[in-house]
């Protein structure tokens, strides 16, 4: 090669964009249902405890989230155990139904709730067919906030685990999404840089601003059709996991690279 075309090479190489090699994705709302099997355990309770009656379903459904999200924090830094956390939860769900404090009846709302969690379990429609056939081109990293067991035997139940390369959780990780450090480690465990990844994921501030702030270009999962929080900010949205082809097509097309390849 003469020492024009080495040059010319060259310049093209460091202007050339990374190709994709992984996509990364959350768990909880992106591949795995929780809204579902939440839902599905709390309309158990509900029924079993007179007090919970009083509420709406939703009522009682936007109640228990907003103490599951206060305390889930307190669960993943390792501040209280789940199991303690569940029936805290309870408890206050109870206070605020109007109930006197009563642990032992707390107790057993969790146990219900648990039990029925456990049997509502299963995969966003489409999942496991995505992961599939993304697989035969990318690796595949799940970044998620939560306890390594717990997320283990979600994808364990959901079938989805032989489809995984790496699975990233907050507890073993020691960080929580959205700190970028999360990122990087799944970056690293997947042996790539940030331009040649994409992750997707239900959480504006979580995966979509997580991942970009580690440099990622993200896909915002959007199955319930809400507003966009930052209209403009040119994330790829994602409305649904199949069909598998459609899905594919929008997680590929928001790499540079897919883009400029159909451009050429």
């Amino acid at each position: 090669m003469t020492t024009a075309g080495a040059d010319i090479e060259a310049v093209y190489n460091a202007h050339r964009t990374p190709a994709l090699q992984a996509v990364l994705f959350d768990l909880d709302d992106t591949l795995f249902d929780h809204q579902a099997a939440a839902r599905a355990a709390l309309q158990v309770v509900q029924a079993q405890f007179e007090c919970f009656r009083r509420l709406t379903p939703d009522d009682f459904e936007r109640t228990h989230a907003g103490f599951l999200e206060r305390l889930h924090h307190r669960v993943v830094s390792g501040e209280v155990g789940i199991d303690e956390a569940r029936i805290e939860r309870f408890r206050l769900l109870l206070e605020a139904a109007g109930e006197a404090e009563d642990s032992e009846r707390a107790a057993v709302a969790a146990r219900r709730y648990r039990h029925a969690y456990v049997e509502a379990r299963r995969p966003i429609a489409g999942a496991a067919a995505l992961l599939q056939a993304l697989r035969a081109r990318v690796r595949i990293g799940i970044v998620t906030n939560n306890l390594l067991e717990e997320q283990q035997q979600k994808l364990r139940h959901c079938g989805l685990e032989t489809c995984v390369t790496h699975l990233i959780v907050s507890e073993e990780a020691r960080v929580s999404k959205p700190d970028p450090a999360i990122f990087r480690i799944a970056l690293a465990r997947l042996g790539c840089e940030p331009a040649e990844a994409v992750m997707v994921g239900d959480s504006w501030p979580n995966d979509v601003r997580g991942a970009r702030a580690a440099g990622i270009p993200a896909v915002w999962f959007n199955r319930r059709g809400e507003m966009c929080p930052e209209p403009g900010a040119g994330v790829p949205e994602l409305r649904a996991l199949e069909p598998t082809d459609a899905a594919v097509r929008i997680i590929l097309h928001a790499h540079p690279s897919t883009r400029r390849a159909h451009r050429d």
